[in-house]
């Protein structure tokens, strides 16, 4: 090997090891990004609820109950993990590690700020609503799995709940692409600049979106599959502790994968004055998901059949009457 190949090698070498060490970098910090969230969103969910019912909610562990969560993690590892009998064991086991796997790469998949970026996807925005569509699909194997009828119910319940939301929401996605001339997030947040924010240009389809994310998500007032009322914890009836845990660490982080798609589709993704990027995208995240917790603390769960109804009825037309009036006054 001659001189100049071996300088070529080491250089290829070490521009793969700054790239690997880069993307462990980026890794590492969504990961505490999603661990920080989901923490401070766990708290701030109890405290906001037991605020509006009047109620104290988390005090005693740690000032104003900050450690209270962590202590219900605690309490969650540390029992033990059962299998039920009856259920199918390989299928049971899986799911939930696959659901968390899938809620972080999707998470990695989404522009934090202009220096701490993902993977560059093209049509971003559509691949991470497709893949997070497959949600239900894995709760729906989970419950059935499990051998239990009513986590059988509550994984039927997350199946036919794509039936309503699905389409609407690729409807209002489509608006947004033809406005971005693009489903990339960068492109996105591009077209909003500082000042013109989807939210603002179809506000129709910022809420037809909203109601189809909050169905995504599973979120009151559409949680019919853990309809506690009705079905225990639905297709959670028969899981253990730890895997509970699981579940709710996999909830939270969908819920911040939701929050930061909407900031970006919607609200104009980092863009903003005076403070760093990944602040804006944060706080604009936040503030989506306070609404959340509102719509969770002043609405009582809806019944299946009516959201089949609302979402064919009203938010179908909706999404549509939207594309419509986007094609008619911004792509003439």
């Amino acid at each position: 090997m001659s001189t100049g190949d071996f300088v070529l090698a080491a250089m290829q070498i070490s521009a793969g090891a700054s790239g690997m060490a880069a993307a462990l970098s980026y890794a590492l910090t969504v990961l505490l990004l999603i661990v920080a969230f989901d923490y401070a969103f766990g708290w701030a969910e109890r405290k906001v609820i037991a605020k509006i019912q009047a109620r104290h909610g988390p005090t005693y562990v740690g000032r104003f109950g900050l450690l209270q969560n962590l202590a219900d993690i605690i309490k969650l590892l540390s029992k033990e993990h059962a299998v039920p009998q009856k259920a199918s064991s390989a299928l049971f086991t899986l799911v939930m590690p696959l659901m968390l796997g899938l809620s972080i790469f999707l998470v990695l998949l989404v522009p934090f700020s202009p220096d701490l970026l993902g993977p560059d996807l093209g049509m971003g925005a559509l691949v991470v609503f497709v893949l997070l569509s497959f949600m239900p699909l894995m709760a729906f194997v989970g419950g059935i799995s499990s051998g239990n009828k009513f986590s059988s119910i509550g994984a039927q319940r997350s199946a036919l709940m794509l039936m309503a939301y699905e389409l609407p929401a690729m409807v209002v996605l489509a608006s947004v692409g033809a406005l971005a001339g693009s489903y990339g997030f960068l492109d996105i947040i591009n077209a909003q600049a500082l000042t013109n924010w989807f939210a603002f240009t179809m506000p129709l389809g910022f809420v037809v979106f909203f109601v189809a994310m909050l169905a995504e998500l599973e979120r009151p007032p559409f949680d019919m599959r853990e309809a506690d009322s009705e079905l225990v914890a639905g297709w959670l009836t028969d899981v253990s502790a730890p895997y509970f845990g699981l579940a709710l660490f996999v909830d939270y982080t969908r819920m911040f994968l939701g929050s930061l798609v909407m900031a970006i589709l919607f609200l104009g993704g980092w863009a903003g004055p005076v403070l760093p990027p990944i602040a804006w995208l944060l706080l604009k995240a936040f503030a989506i998901s306070f609404a959340i917790i509102i719509v969770r603390a002043t609405t009582a769960r809806m019944k299946l059949d009516r959201l089949l109804r609302l979402g064919w009825v009203a938010l179908l037309p909706l999404a549509i009457l939207n594309l419509i009036i986007t094609f008619m006054i911004f792509m003439r």
